[in-house]
């Protein structure tokens, strides 16, 4: 489900998302005007904040940021900070400041659900287009629906598909960290990341010398009957250029000390 909002108050009459009412850095979130303390991540919140952003960050589009516990002005009278949010790198062309969030997620292990609803109510009614909330305990996700005013549960095998993912982003590993590192892996790869690019030019050169090696060895072996051992490390240590080198030298010569001396 894709739920899109734009916030009731003109744009003109909001505060920048980037304008503080508290000090980033601190523990403290203002909600409706009220100073909120936000006590520090239990184990299972900890370990799924960790995975949440390297999730993020895999499938994210290569025009979007990832941000952990960054503060959004949602109101005069609000500042709040979701535990994970994607957004436009490029700044704001009016304030000169970061863009809002299209994408944010609360992680709701020790949090309440209806207090993590209110939260995404005021981002949603600022503009933030999609929220989602992540029961790490019971293996649970959900998206916030602004026509129904609560949570929508997500079914386990769903993706989540958004302009501001370059893939879609698989559900089940969103809630399980066990999981969360291949997720980010298969990513990384659909995306051609450059290091898996390069991953595979290395495997298939590897390749490509190993069966050259192999072939000099047999050709070796049938020519003159078997290798001494000196012989065969020298063969297992030579490097692409001198297999080429010796693959030419067996038919013409005498000995296969020969082909690797001459």
């Amino acid at each position: 489900m894709v739920v899109s909002s734009a916030s009731s108050h003109p744009p003109s009459e909001l505060p920048a998302v980037d304008e503080r009412l508290v000090a980033p850095g601190t523990r403290y979130e203002i909600d409706d005007g009220e100073l909120v303390y936000v006590p520090p991540a239990d184990e299972p919140h900890g370990i799924g904040h960790g995975a949440l952003g390297a999730l993020l960050r895999a499938h994210r589009a290569a025009d979007r940021s990832v941000a952990l516990d960054m503060l959004t002005r949602t109101s005069s009278r609000s500042d709040l900070a979701p535990d994970a949010s994607v957004y436009p790198s490029e700044r704001d062309p009016q304030t000169g400041g970061r863009q809002l969030e299209e994408l944010a997620f609360e992680i709701v292990s020790t949090e309440r659900l209806s207090h993590a609803g209110g939260k995404a109510g005021k981002l949603v009614e600022r503009g933030v287009r999609r929220v989602f909330a992540l029961d790490i305990a019971r293996g649970r996700a959900f998206e916030w629906s602004r026509e129904l005013g609560t949570w929508a549960l997500l079914a386990p095998d769903a993706r989540i598909d958004d302009p501001a993912l370059a893939v879609s982003l698989p559900v089940a590993p969103l809630v399980d960290a066990a999981v969360a590192d291949d997720a980010a892996v298969k990513a990384y790869r659909a995306q051609r990341h450059p290091e898996f690019l390069a991953e595979r030019e290395e495997g298939r050169e590897e390749g490509r010398v190993e069966a050259l090696a192999h072939t000099v060895r047999a050709l070796l072996v049938q020519r003159f009957g078997g290798l001494a051992p000196a012989l065969e490390a020298r063969l297992a240590a030579s490097p692409p250029r001198d297999l080429d080198r010796y693959l030419a030298r067996i038919l013409t010569a005498e000995t296969a000390a020969a082909v690797f001396d001459a």
